[in-house]
């Protein structure tokens, strides 16, 4: 067990008897009381437009984390790509890359991780927005690449920095995709665990880099 390196997932909940701010205060908690115990990663969702739930900034809520940790990797499990665009995640993460070096990753997801009217007002057509997510992960890699490999258009301070992508999903499909892109693959068990297994052998048979493949451990 001593080579297996723990991680956590926290979708920010409010419980019974807390507000807003206690939620993330019981975030801020969770994370430094899993640093003490050697935990590698702690990742936030993303969700909106859910009453019970803080996590709709994440990237404000993993700034914060990292502001109040000192050696823990802290990411987002996941930024769902259809709600953002490939420009600004990357200028997000760059610019906390820049400021906490080697402790920031970046989940991403395929899903609105809300409801379709909700969807709808967070940026553009989701329908759209999943089927061009392929093309958006292998944007968010080039604008986190060296300059001399992008165009015009960059996202500084992004150029140049290391902030690992990973593919997030529950499905076969995502596994597919983040071993065609040699990309890890995390696989949502704790709401699709029947699809784990499949997944994970799709991922495992299909990774074009060969590397070691990882899941959360929640």
């Amino acid at each position: 067990m001593k080579d297996v390196r723990l991680s956590a997932l926290n979708l920010v909940p409010i419980r019974e008897g807390q507000d807003d701010k206690d939620a993330i205060k019981d975030m801020v908690k969770l994370a430094q009381n899993l640093e003490a115990l050697d935990y590698d990663r702690y990742w936030i969702a993303e969700h909106h437009n859910a009453p019970n739930l803080v996590s709709s900034a994440t990237a404000l809520l993993i700034q914060h984390t990292l502001e109040h940790t000192s050696k823990i990797r802290v990411g987002s499990g996941g930024i769902m790509l259809p709600n953002h665009a490939p420009l600004i995640v990357a200028e997000q993460f760059g610019t906390m890359e820049t400021v906490f070096p080697n402790r920031v990753d970046l989940g991403l997801g395929r899903a609105p991780g809300t409801d379709m009217m909700t969807a709808s007002a967070l940026r553009r057509d989701q329908h759209n927005g999943v089927y061009e997510f392929p093309d958006e992960v292998e944007q968010l890699a080039t604008y986190f690449g060296p300059s001399n490999q992008q165009s015009y258009v960059r996202a500084y301070p992004a150029v140049n920095k290391n902030v690992p992508l990973y593919i997030l999903g529950s499905s076969t499909d995502s596994a597919h995709l983040a071993a065609r892109k040699g990309l890890p693959y995390v696989f949502a068990g704790h709401f699709a665990p029947q699809q784990m297994k499949r997944s994970n052998v799709k991922f495992i048979k299909n990774y074009s880099n060969h590397q070691k493949y990882c899941k959360n451990l929640i």
